[in-house]
This record gives structure tokens, C-alpha cells and sequence, in this order.
């Protein structure tokens, strides 16, 4: 007999190629903009100033929507080191379009990644997510104002280290959203999707993340805050998933689920350490000095 492929692995396929295009994009629309040092939203719009972006913007939340399909039926721990795997679609299209040099030790990396990765679908179960309760939703508010306190001081880094911690904390958001998607997704009716508190925590917590991303991205190299972003969001919606939203393994397969995700989760974790910047910005100019004001001429005094 024959078996009928899940939709859910059709649009998580669709999904990685869809962040991978985004990646790119948004890379090169962010080495275009004067880098910012503060925690400032107008990022946002002077981005979005660009056809670039907003192509990237537009690949980025066609793949958001495909992940919110995939959660559906797949598990978080694999739909959200999933999106890692869009990072090798954006290191392939740099090297063919921007000319990108992708050190030795970046290729084996990524490969390790794809591994891992391929581990991970073959030891996931489809299943329907169990909503989560008052407690965990007040959990997901008091998130939003950790990242959004922690960004307002990461924005001083520069850098490599810069594009790390603010990709790590994009991470952190963007699973959020995610483990507020995974029980949305089962909503049966509009009524009831519309008054689900997690659909305005999902919004505001991917908000939040695409700026803290695009200052990421202005830092230095697009590999290492993509694969900060991905490390740090991997983890967290796994094991929420895992304890809360009945998330599950095929029995067993455990073994092969703990060796994909240890092998996804190093190989992104030291992207960030091998990464070389793929741009350089130029240093926004000074501010001007004051020049200081000329003395007031004094008369000579005279003699009698």
C-alpha cells in the first residue's frame, strides 16, 4: 500500500528554501544602511526603504507562514532546527550571486548541519500540539520583556561578538513566536484564532526578532548571526515542545533525535565561532565637533 507523504513535511521542504532566499536578501539590503547603535525601531524603516529588503522580507514571512503550516503536524524540535537548514541555501546563493569566500571549515560545518538535520526528520512523528495554559502564556510576556531589555544594552557590541549576542537574542524571540504558532496552528475556527492571546505574542515577539536580527546582520557576517539566531531558538522550543506541547519521537529512534540535535546545535554553535563577515561596512561618520568660538577682540590699550 501505498504511504501518503504528511503536507507537513511539504511545507517544511518549502519553508527551508523560502528562509535561505530571505537570509540573503536581508544580508545584503543590511550591509547598505548605516550601522545603528541604538535599540531604535526606525531600522526597520530605513530598511524597508529598500526593494531588497522588502523582497527579503516578503521570502522571510512566506517561510514564517510554511513553519506555522509545518507546526501543524511536525514537532518543534525539528521545525525549528529545520530553519537552520536555510542557512546552507543562503551560503550556496552567496557564493553563486555575491561572490561570497566561504572558508574550509564554514563547508564542513554546513554539512555537518544538513546531517544533522536529516537525522532529525527521520526520527520525528507528526501529532497535533495540546494548548498551553495561562502560566505558560504569562511566560511568553515576561520573555518579550527580557529580549527587548537585553537588546536595549546588546546594541553596544560591535562586531563579531555583536552580530553573536544580537542573533542570539533574535533566536530567543523567533522561538517564542514559535512555540506560541505550534498550539495556534490547531485553532478550528477565525473567531477563536483572532481572540487567542498567542496570536498577538507571536506578532510582537517576531517583531521584536526581525530587529534584533537586521542590527545582527549590520555587524559583521550574516553566517554567524543567522546560525546564532537559529542555535539559540533551536533549543528552547525543543524543550518546550518536548514537556508541554506533546511533541514526539518515534519510538525508538530516541537515540538518533538526541544525536541529530546535538549535532545541529554544535554545528551552528561554531558557525558563529568560523564565520568570516561576507560585508564591511563603512564607519558611520562622527558626529561634528564643535569648533570653539573665537575670543572677543581686545583692545589694545593706549598710551598717554
Amino acid at each position: 500500500m501505498r504511504q501518503v507523504v504528511s503536507s507537513g513535511w511539504v511545507f517544511l521542504a518549502a519553508m527551508i528554501l523560502a528562509y535561505g532566499v530571505a537570509n540573503l536578501l536581508q544580508s545584503a539590503a543590511a550591509a547598505r544602511t548605516t550601522v545603528h547603535h541604538t535599540f531604535d525601531p526606525s531600522l526597520l524603516v530605513r530598511l524597508a526603504g529598500q526593494r531588497t529588503y522588502l523582497l527579503g522580507l516578503g521570502c522571510q514571512v512566506l517561510g514564517f507562514v510554511l513553519a506555522f503550516l509545518a507546526r501543524e503536524e511536525l514537532p518543534l524540535f525539528l521545525v525549528q532546527a529545520s530553519v537552520a537548514a536555510g542557512l546552507g541555501v543562503t551560503a550556496v546563493l552567496g557564493v553563486v550571486f555575491l561572490k561570497w569566500s566561504l572558508p574550509a571549515a564554514e563547508i564542513v560545518l554546513l554539512g555537518l548541519l544538513m546531517v544533522g538535520i536529516a537525522a532529525l526528520v527521520k526520527s520525528a512523528q507528526p501529532a497535533h500540539a495540546r494548548p498551553l495554559g495561562a502560566a505558560a502564556i504569562a511566560g511568553l510576556t515576561v520573555a518579550l520583556l527580557v529580549i527587548g531589555g537585553l537588546g536595549f544594552f546588546a546594541v553596544r557590541l560591535q562586531g563579531a561578538l555583536g552580530s553573536v549576542v544580537l542573533g542570539s537574542l533574535a533566536g530567543v524571540g523567533f522561538s517564542a513566536a514559535a512555540i506560541a504558532a505550534r498550539p495556534l496552528a490547531n485553532e478550528s475556527s477565525a473567531a477563536g484564532f483572532f481572540a487567542n492571546p498567542l496570536l498577538y505574542l507571536l506578532v510582537v515577539h517576531s517583531l521584536v526578532g526581525q530587529l534584533l536580527l537586521g542590527l545582527a546582520m549590520q555587524r559583521g557576517s550574516t553566517t554567524a548571526a543567522v546560525a546564532a539566531m537559529d542555535a539559540a531558538g533551536a533549543v528552547p522550543a525543543a524543550i518546550v515542545g518536548l514537556l508541554l506541547l506533546g511533541d514526539r519521537i518515534e519510538p525508538g529512534k530516541e537515540w538518533l533525535a538526541g544525536v541529530g540535535f546535538v549535532v545541529t546545535l554544535a554545528s551552528v554553535i561554531a558557525l558563529t565561532r568560523y564565520a568570516e563577515p561576507q560585508h564591511h561596512h563603512a564607519p558611520a561618520p562622527p558626529p561634528p565637533a564643535r569648533r570653539p568660538e573665537p575670543a572677543p577682540l581686545r583692545t589694545a590699550p593706549t598710551t598717554r
